[in-house]
């Protein structure tokens, strides 16, 4: 998860904090990016879940059954990757070339999320999507009108989010499927939080940067991809619920 708190110089900070356009108009951008890589996500996972040479080429025939080919776990790992490069190269990288590297990531992102569309109904891939879309945008407003200061609510969903990914670290050799339940409940709550935090940290960071500058279009990029993964996370989370398997 890409941390805001990076910069504590106030390099970026805004004479004009008062003007609550300025948040306004970042937030906007910050969303329209994040609408625009899902939508491309979503796009090319559908594709490629009903190209046959493509998906047979990321799974192979194993002495136990079906199996990740070495293809198969490039673009499952790939997207990491990307995000690891964009949060670590955020200061030395322009805005072009974080554009460039998220577009990118959102592609790729729908090459891995194809599985989906083969291991669960079309229709209810749609409803899970519809519930996160209705979860996903209360919890956004809530960050964005709340006064209440999120910042321990937020320490505490971000604490909960590394223990989810040491227990699925555990849970891939042990395949516990009550720990499995367990860690999917706790996940839709933990990107629930985490989504009214992000965009309460988000709404701070457009009232301390100029509109316009290089500056400013790196950190909606960053923040487009910051709130992508919450949304793509609750819906993975969700979609363990509510998905029906074929």
């Amino acid at each position: 998860m890409f941390n805001f708190n990076q910069n504590n110089d106030n390099t970026f900070v805004n004479q004009n904090t008062g003007d609550i356009a300025v948040p306004r108009t970042f937030i906007a951008n910050v969303f329209s990016w994040m609408a625009i890589a899902l939508g491309i996500t979503a796009f090319f996972a559908y594709y490629f879940s009903t190209n046959e040479a493509f998906i047979s080429s990321l799974i192979t025939q194993t002495s136990t059954g079906v199996g990740m080919s070495g293809l198969g776990w490039v673009v499952m790992l790939a997207p990491l990757a990307f995000v690891l490069i964009m949060s670590m190269g955020f200061n030395k990288l322009s805005a072009g070339v974080l554009t460039l590297l998220f577009i990118a990531f959102s592609f790729i992102m729908g090459m891995s999320l194809s599985f989906i569309f083969i291991v669960y109904t079309g229709a209810s891939i749609f409803l899970t999507f519809a519930v996160t879309a209705v979860t996903f945008g209360v919890m956004a407003i809530a960050g964005y009108t709340t006064k209440t200061d999120l910042s321990k609510f937020g320490s505490i969903m971000f604490m909960g989010l590394i223990g989810i990914i040491i227990a699925s670290l555990v849970n891939m050799f042990m395949k516990n499927q009550m720990m499995d339940y367990v860690i999917s409940i706790i996940g839709v709550l933990v990107f629930t939080g985490l989504t009214a935090w992000d965009v309460q940290k988000l709404k701070r960071i457009g009232s301390q940067i100029e509109n316009g500058t290089e500056s400013a279009r790196k950190y909606v990029i960053m923040g487009a991809l910051t709130l992508y993964l919450d949304f793509i996370n609750l819906f993975l989370f969700l979609l363990r619920f509510l998905g029906n398997r074929k």
